[in-house]
């Protein structure tokens, strides 16, 4: 077993200081291409790999916080876990954001200088009650938080706080809101499990890209539903891969996932719908 060493990363916050805990054991490998095909891999310090078993499934979420170092720091490890992460440091822009733009879930501050992120909260369910919402706060009032879950948060957590606490409630919100809370997905003979990126048709396992994975787990969460490949696009790559020029890669990574599901035995669910997007329906 490889020795993990940690350390602690420190941010100020309203003239004090608080700490998150990294692991620096396994260092975060990238090449396997963050926004593309590879898995992500963890490397020892003693050259051993293993698969960088992620649950988040790249789901997509929105930070506003307006601590840069903190906004920062939460976007490069929810993003090293996985996630599709945009970040705001307002009030104003995040109501740009939410408006614009679908997230699985937002987390939020509720101090900012320019707004209350109460307010900001009761404007996302206005448009879509389907977004989960964490706030991150330094308030630790009971009367704060009966506020905040009271216009549909679905969970409080107080600064400071660990980031592996933070991404486990995180999961747990999108399970309840996506899936019911099943740590596995089923879809006819496809059967998904996210905390270990494992597809399988009729119980044989299908070998999928990170990409792919990503991709078929959204269409799943989706079904039923019309897609168009600028939500498809943002939701996997982000916001502003909006302003590409083409969305024709997207159609290398539907035709992949497509061709692989069908060869072990499962049904073509992936529906072209011309001129818009895709739909993922029982045939």
């Amino acid at each position: 077993m490889p020795t993990l060493f940690f350390s602690w990363i420190k941010f100020p916050f309203y003239g004090e200081s608080f700490f998150f805990r990294i692991n620096k054991g396994f260092g975060i490998n990238l090449s396997g291409d963050r926004h593309g095909d590879g898995p992500l891999v963890r490397k020892s310090e003693h050259n051993r790999t293993s698969v960088d078993y992620l649950c988040s499934g790249n789901m997509k979420v929105l930070i506003i916080e307006d601590e840069a170092e903190l906004l920062n720091s939460l976007g490069t490890y929810l993003r090293s876990e996985g996630y599709v992460c945009e970040g705001s440091s307002s009030f104003q822009d995040g109501v740009e954001k939410i408006s614009l733009y679908e997230y699985d879930c937002i987390l939020a501050d509720i101090g900012l200088p320019d707004g209350n992120g109460l307010e900001l909260i009761e404007r996302l369910k206005e448009k879509t009650a389907e977004t989960g919402v964490m706030i991150i706060s330094a308030r630790n009032s009971l009367e704060d938080k009966i506020a905040g879950l009271d216009i549909g948060a679905d969970d409080y957590l107080t600064k400071p706080f660990n980031l592996s606490e933070l991404n486990a409630r995180l999961r747990a919100i999108l399970r309840r809101r996506k899936f019911q809370g099943n740590k596995e997905i089923v879809f006819r003979e496809i059967r998904v499990v996210p905390e270990t990126l494992l597809v399988f048709v009729h119980d044989q396992r299908v070998i999928l890209t990170k990409k792919e994975f990503d991709l078929l787990l959204y269409f799943i969460a989706n079904k039923n539903r019309v897609l168009t490949k600028e939500s498809i696009v943002e939701h996997l790559w982000g916001d502003y891969i909006d302003s590409a020029d083409t969305f024709d890669f997207i159609y290398a990574h539907i035709s992949n996932l497509r061709k692989k599901i069908i060869e072990q035995g499962a049904q073509d669910y992936i529906q072209t719908v011309y001129g818009v997007g895709y739909k993922f329906t029982e045939v």
